[in-house]
């Protein structure tokens, strides 16, 4: 689905996945952020989980999205925050600035729920192992299957071309990509049900609102697969999650 549909189905949200308010807090929680630490944040939609951390925790943080209105939404919300003065927003790819940026420049470095910037989970890994700082942390938030689905859910939610695995296989992975599972917080029906099912409310506002737009056909047709696909296989199959890691230490060869 293309960028402008995300930006209209997501234009009330400010935590771009599905996750709640507490859910978000937690993380922090967990993480404990000292103040000054540098977080770098890719594809970090409106910036919530950075001005978060900026006003609670006081760290520092550069965010960077493709989605003009998601930075520009990113830019109010630290303002709305007080933290203007310590974090950055960037309106780029995600995968083209990881390349480019300094290497183990960040106590922090997460992408929460944009794996495909990497091509997947490992490849996103790999763009963000080199930007950390000894010690530091990586957040990554991912999909994963609750159970074995049948192909059409496979489909249905738009998922042929992502390596979609069970929560244990995607544990493997990390490990298998030299990361240590500290801890993780998971989304629950419930928070895939508000951060979904709104979603609902603000396509058909926006479809009441703009009848003669060229792309409402298809808006009209992505509302209804959606609202399908999640009622039908989502919320019995689909897991999502950030997962907090941690570069693995080799062991000494005996």
């Amino acid at each position: 689905m293309s960028l402008r549909f995300h930006e209209i189905a997501e234009s009330r949200h400010r935590i771009l996945n599905p996750f709640t308010d507490d859910k978000l807090d937690l993380l922090g929680e967990l993480c404990q952020p000292p103040p000054g630490t540098r977080h770098l944040d890719l594809a970090c939609g409106k910036g919530e989980l950075l001005g978060r951390w900026a006003a609670t925790y006081g760290s520092h943080g550069t965010g960077v999205d493709i989605s003009e209105v998601f930075i520009a939404a990113a830019r109010t919300r630290a303002a709305e925050l007080n933290v203007t003065d310590t974090l950055t927003f960037v309106t780029a790819d995600a995968a083209t600035y990881a390349k480019q940026a300094e290497p183990r420049s960040y106590d922090i470095v997460s992408c929460i729920g944009a794996t495909w910037i990497g091509g997947g989970l490992s490849g996103t890994l790999d763009l963000m192992r080199p930007l950390l700082r000894p010690n530091g942390l990586i957040l990554v938030g991912e999909v994963f299957w609750n159970s074995t689905p049948p192909p059409e859910a496979i489909t249905a939610l738009g998922l042929d071309d992502h390596t979609c695995l069970s929560l244990a296989q995607t544990a493997a992975t990390m490990d298998e990509a030299g990361f240590d599972l500290l801890d993780m917080v998971l989304a629950s029906p419930d928070s895939w049900d508000r951060y979904t099912a709104s979603q609902w409310w603000t396509l058909s506002d926006w479809l009441r609102d703009n009848p003669h737009d060229p792309d409402a056909p298809a808006v009209h047709d992505a509302l209804r697969q959606w609202r399908t696909s999640h009622l039908e296989y989502g919320r019995q199959y689909l897991g999502w999650g950030v997962f907090i890691l941690r570069p693995a230490i080799p062991l000494p060869t005996p």
